[in-house]
């Protein structure tokens, strides 16, 4: 099978950009589609997860879903792909469908897994906000995958891909970008790997200090709950749950959070939830692999301290 993949840049390569990539290297010859100005060479540092080709378009403006779209139905008919993946990230879910149904595809939301090619194609995914796995069977001969970030490993192969620019006509710009505003430092919550996160238990913004001192300590980006970035103590990137940011980080610390279905179903795809609550009936307990019945306050500033002293015996 010939796969496109689909990659956001903004000047470098990102970590669910690789993965990507190494995801649909493992489906078939791989070529990835993205634009912007990035350079050549680090265009072609992405054959390193198993890209062959990148083709890069430099005349789409950032923010316009239509003329991606546009952009990425060219190049799957370019190619000759039969399968198209794109991360399930804000861009993703925007522009996923919109490809399936210009391409006549079926699409697969939320792949955790690689398909299952032994009987057709059946493609492992969660659903019900991720309480359950789904597969999904597709039959359609173009077919679009959204994948989960954090759902694969990058690969390093030591290759690298021919860079060629590619450009067609996207049509009338439908929507206009007045003003884009970068999220600021730190580390990205979709591509964070740690996340130390918390609730109203804090009991107001001044008290975050600790959260960030030990966020700071792992290398881990900040998260809280949607209360928190309602009420302003918070911004709402931050905010994880259904109706905010859902992450899959290695490891999710939660404190001063009861633990609500509406934020489980964002956080419950964390390979290690620790949670940290004076409740010891919060229901968040029930989905952490640890629990620490303890007064934030006290527990936060103590693991940040050991964490410091664990890190200076490894040096």
């Amino acid at each position: 099978m010939s796969v496109l993949v689909f990659i956001e840049t903004k000047g470098k390569i990102s970590k669910a950009a690789r993965e990507a990539v190494t995801y649909g290297s493992k489906i078939g010859p791989t070529t990835v589609i993205t634009y912007g100005d990035a350079d050549a060479a680090s265009l072609g540092s992405i054959g390193d997860n198993g890209a062959t080709k990148v083709l890069v378009c430099r005349n789409l403006s950032e923010g316009n879903d239509q003329q991606l779209t546009k952009l990425i139905t060219a190049a799957a008919n370019n190619c000759g792909a039969d399968v198209i993946i794109v991360s399930q990230d804000q861009l993703g879910k925007a522009v996923a469908p919109r490809v399936a149904a210009s391409m006549e595809a079926g699409h697969v939301s939320g792949a955790i897994a690689l398909p299952d090619t032994a009987n057709g194609f059946i493609v492992k995914t969660n659903v019900f906000s991720g309480k359950a796995f789904a597969n999904v069977s597709v039959s359609s001969s173009k077919k679009v995958i959204s994948l989960l970030p954090n759902s694969i490993s990058p690969e390093s192969t030591g290759g690298n891909a021919e860079v060629e620019e590619f450009n067609t006509d996207l049509g009338s710009a439908g929507i206009t970008v007045k003003e884009m505003k970068t999220q600021g430092e730190g580390v990205l919550l979709p591509e964070a790997e740690l996340v130390v996160s918390a609730g109203r238990g804090l009991k107001g913004p001044e008290n975050w200090g600790m959260v960030e001192d030990l966020a700071n300590t792992l290398g881990a980006a900040t998260a809280c709950s949607r209360p928190v970035a309602d009420i302003g103590w918070r911004p709402h990137h931050e905010h994880v749950g259904q109706t905010g940011v859902a992450i899959r980080p290695n490891l999710y610390i939660a404190a001063g959070i009861s633990g609500a279905i509406q934020h489980l179903a964002g956080v419950n795809g964390s390979k290690t939830i620790v949670v940290i609550n004076t409740d010891s009936e919060a229901p968040f307990f029930k989905a952490a692999d640890y629990g620490i019945v303890g007064d934030a306050f006290e527990v936060l500033p103590k693991l940040n301290e050991a964490m410091r002293t664990f890190k200076a015996s490894q040096n």
